[in-house]
């Protein structure tokens, strides 16, 4: 039997001005097939102090969510010390190793992206970018960033349509948490 394959998705995050975005599209793909158009990829945790998202399976970033925030609860929302940890254990733990998704975190001050293959990283420019339309959002937000004076949540839904227009596991059902 064939497993099915999960492709695409696009977050993207970013600061600007004191204040935080995160973002993501709405669409679900199981092989070529669009399963939903409207999945919630990002969300508020701890406290709604620091916002979430993720790539590859539902179901496993929910349980990551989950322990990531019993990790910000056990270090008092420090956000770089709960990913080190939560990477930590999802190295070594049998059952989280087999995990597949990736996670965008971040605060007022830091964006990480953390990874079940011991990854904890901190973008030099602060604008995290995940999935198969990351590149072109990643792109449109540096140029946006750059050349306007947007707010932090219009460059985040500006570069999610665009990424939309150009990968087909992207639509254009944005979703943005901010802070």
């Amino acid at each position: 039997m064939n497993k099915l394959k999960f492709t695409g998705t696009t977050v993207l995050g970013l600061r600007r001005n004191g204040k935080a975005a995160l973002g993501c599209d709405g669409q679900v793909t199981v092989g070529e097939i669009v399963m939903k158009h409207n999945a919630r990829k990002v969300q508020k945790i701890y406290n709604n102090t620091i916002l979430a998202g993720f790539a590859g399976a539902a179901a496993d970033a929910f349980a990551l969510f989950e322990r990531f925030e019993a990790k910000l609860e056990a270090y008092n929302g420090n956000l770089k010390r709960a990913a080190v940890e939560l990477t930590k254990d999802w190295r070594l733990d049998k059952y989280l190793r087999r995990l597949e998704a990736l996670l965008a975190v971040m605060d007022k001050e830091i964006s990480l992206v953390i990874s079940g293959s011991g990854d904890v990283i901190e973008p030099d420019d602060g604008i995290i970018a995940l999935g198969s339309g990351g590149a072109y959002a990643l792109s449109a937000a540096k140029a946006y960033l750059e050349c306007s004076q947007l707010e932090a949540k219009t460059i985040v839904e500006k570069s999610l349509l665009i990424a939309s227009s150009i990968d087909v596991y992207t639509n254009d059902k944005i979703i943005i948490e901010e802070l």
